[in-house]
C-alpha cells in the first residue's frame, strides 16, 4: 500500500507541477496579450491624436486662408469704390470746366483726331454746350487747328450727341471716326487711370 501511495503522491505532484506550469504559462500569455493590447491601444490613441491634430491644423489653415481672402475681397471692394468715386469726380470736373479751360482742350482733342484720320475736312459732334462754343469761336477754332496741324481744316458742326464733353470727329461721309469724347478717352485709358489712382490712394 505504501508503494501505491507513493506512486499516487508522485503522480499528484507531477500533476500539480504541470497544472502550475500551465497556469504560469497562461498568466504569462495573458500578460503578453494585455501588454500587446495596451500597446495597440496606445498606438491607436496616438494615431487618433495625430489625426485630430492634423485635421485641426488643416481647419486652422482653411479658416486663416478664408479670413485672408475675405479681407482681400473687402479691401479690393473698398479700393474699387474709391476708384469709382475718383473717376466720377473726374467726369464731373471735366463736365464743369470753364470756357477758358475747355476751349483749348477741345482744340487739342480735335487736332489729335484730325491727325489720326489724315483728312482735311471733318464733322464735329458733341454735346450742345461744346458745339455752341465751337460755333461762337469758329474762326479762332480753325486758326488754332491750323497752328496745331500746319494746315487748314474745313470744320463742319454736326448733330449733338449725349456726352459730358470732348468731341467725336468723323469724315463727312461718316465712314471713319475718332471718338475723343471724355467718356471714350476715360474708357480707353481706364486701366492706366486705375493704376495711377490706386497708387495715389493706396501707395
Amino acid at each position: 500500500m505504501e508503494g501505491a501511495e507513493l506512486i499516487i503522491q508522485e503522480i499528484n505532484r507531477e500533476a500539480e507541477q504541470k497544472i502550475q506550469y500551465i497556469i504560469n504559462e497562461a498568466k504569462e500569455e495573458a500578460e503578453k496579450l494585455k501588454e500587446e493590447a495596451r500597446k495597440r491601444a496606445e498606438a491607436k490613441v496616438e494615431w487618433i491624436l495625430r489625426k485630430a491634430k492634423t485635421q485641426a491644423e488643416i481647419e486652422k489653415q482653411r479658416i486663416i486662408a478664408n479670413a485672408k481672402l475675405e479681407v482681400r475681397k473687402k479691401k479690393l471692394a473698398a479700393q474699387e469704390e474709391l476708384i469709382r468715386k475718383v473717376l466720377e469726380s473726374l467726369k464731373e470736373r471735366l463736365a464743369s470746366l470753364s470756357e477758358d479751360e475747355y476751349f483749348p482742350m477741345v482744340v487739342g482733342l480735335t487736332a489729335n483726331a484730325v491727325e489720326e484720320l489724315g483728312v482735311d475736312r471733318v464733322v464735329l459732334r458733341s454735346n450742345d454746350r461744346t458745339l455752341k462754343l465751337i460755333v461762337e469761336r469758329l474762326s479762332e477754332f480753325k486758326e488754332k487747328l491750323r497752328e496745331a496741324l500746319g494746315k487748314d481744316v474745313e470744320v463742319i458742326v454736326g448733330e449733338p450727341i449725349q456726352t459730358i464733353g470732348g468731341v467725336l470727329v468723323e469724315s463727312p461721309d461718316g465712314t471713319v471716326r475718332v471718338d475723343n469724347t471724355f467718356e471714350s478717352r476715360i474708357a480707353r485709358f481706364e486701366s492706366e487711370l486705375r493704376a495711377t489712382i490706386a497708387k495715389a490712394l493706396f501707395g
